[in-house]
């Protein structure tokens, strides 16, 4: 059976918790666009590097 009583601290870790997660989240997709422009220049740099060993070589 259920416990009658309300935790209240069980229930300001959840939403702790939950609000960190938030946080973490939104710092997580202000990152993105930064790692998204740094990996399409390094696939960039990658391909022209495969094309110079292929083609001029």
């Amino acid at each position: 059976m259920a416990d009658p009583q309300i935790d209240p601290a069980g229930n300001t870790q959840q939403f702790k918790a939950f609000a960190q997660r938030q946080q973490e989240e939104e710092a997580a997709a202000q990152r993105s666009p930064a790692l998204l422009i740094s990996g399409i220049i390094v696939g960039a740099i990658a391909v022209a590097a495969i094309i110079y060993l292929l083609v001029i070589r």
